[in-house]
């Protein structure tokens, strides 16, 4: 019989976050625990506003499930996933964070690394970028400053972002990609494309609002920048609608579902040739941990969340120069702390 714990943090960043949709200070988080005998296995879903997800919601949810989840036999993560995904239906990150914990402990049972489980080699690890959130010029250049990158991700989608874009390319000649988070109209981004292969703009991400699929198929075509799905693409449904509009996907485990669906996504996006991005949405080492197991099966990644956070609640990845570099233990790899620790 599993055993069911979870525990609720709320984890400051090093500077606010500010995308297109919002600013915050802090980002709340769910640690599930899944175990069995001594073997613990954890996932890791954040809050998010704009999806209408909460700790509180998913907490509840979890004591409403509890008795129901605990008596299930893990005996392979892909049924277990399709149990969660009827148990807890719409639910996609508490579903996310149940599927990654099943994942961390059936690998420890078998005392494998996840990655290696899942037939994937970590030397493939492509580089993550670090993300610049919005802010005054300034406090933009201060943040890239901070911490030299091989690739930056500067969020955009309000008034003046070319100038900013202008400002930080002056300080570095490293590749930078963009994220509007749905925060330009189509006239505004046809107006800024010019400009922003002139400043080597390497990828935009999401420029417009999700609904907007012929704009985005009008867009693609005028676009020499490749340009990324992420709130178009929150799932499996939608990976055979980004063909025509999109040159490739960002898939987040806490948007689709967890690390079953995405194993699925990506190979529905290779075939509908997408390219492929693995996403984060600010977590922990805990769900950058999950993240970065699945990694090197894909083309580019955005898993910075711990280079974001002041705070942390697991230890079990290192960064270098971009690269990600695991522990190699059994699952995930990660050591975890019931208590949230300040970074030095």
């Amino acid at each position: 019989m599993l055993q069911l714990q979870y525990y609720p943090f709320d984890l400051a960043f090093k500077h606010p976050f500010t995308i297109s949709k919002g600013s915050k200070t802090h980002q709340p988080t769910l640690v599930v625990s899944l175990g069995l005998g001594n073997l613990r296995g954890y996932g890791e879903a954040p809050a998010i506003s704009y999806y209408n997800v909460t700790v509180e919601q998913m907490m509840a949810s979890l004591e409403a499930k509890r008795q129901v989840i605990e008596r299930y036999a893990l005996t392979d993560p892909n049924r277990y996933w399709h149990f969660l995904h009827h148990l807890l239906p719409g639910q996609n990150f508490l579903i996310a964070a149940l599927d990654i914990a099943g994942w961390d402990l059936f690998a420890q049972l078998r005392r494998q690394p996840l990655y290696r489980l899942l037939g994937i080699d970590p030397a493939n690890m492509p580089t993550t970028d670090y993300t610049i959130g919005l802010d005054t010029i300034d406090i933009m250049v201060q943040k890239m400053e901070e911490l030299k990158w091989p690739i930056y991700k500067v969020k955009a989608g309000k008034p003046g972002d070319i100038d900013t874009l202008r400002a930080l390319r002056v300080h570095t000649s490293a590749p930078i990609r963009i994220d509007a988070n749905e925060g330009w109209t189509f006239d505004e981004i046809k107006a800024l494309l010019p400009e922003l292969v002139k400043l080597n703009i390497t990828m935009i991400e999401q420029p417009l609002p999700r609904e907007e699929w012929e704009a985005m198929k009008e867009l693609k075509a005028l676009s020499s920048i490749p340009l990324f799905a992420d709130e178009s693409c929150r799932g499996e449904e939608d990976v055979k609608k980004c063909e025509e509009s999109f040159h490739g996907i960002n898939i987040k485990l806490t948007k689709c579902g967890g690390i079953t669906p995405a194993l699925r996504m990506i190979k529905e996006a290779r075939e509908n040739g997408l390219k492929v991005m693995i996403g984060s949405m600010n977590e922990s080492t805990v769900g950058s941990a999950a993240i970065a197991n699945i990694m090197p099966l894909a083309d580019e990644a955005d898993a910075d969340g711990p280079l974001l956070l002041q705070e942390d609640v697991a230890a079990g990845l290192n960064y270098d120069n971009g690269k990600i570099i695991l522990s190699g233990g059994p699952g995930l790899g990660i050591q975890f702390w019931e208590q949230k620790r300040t970074k030095q």
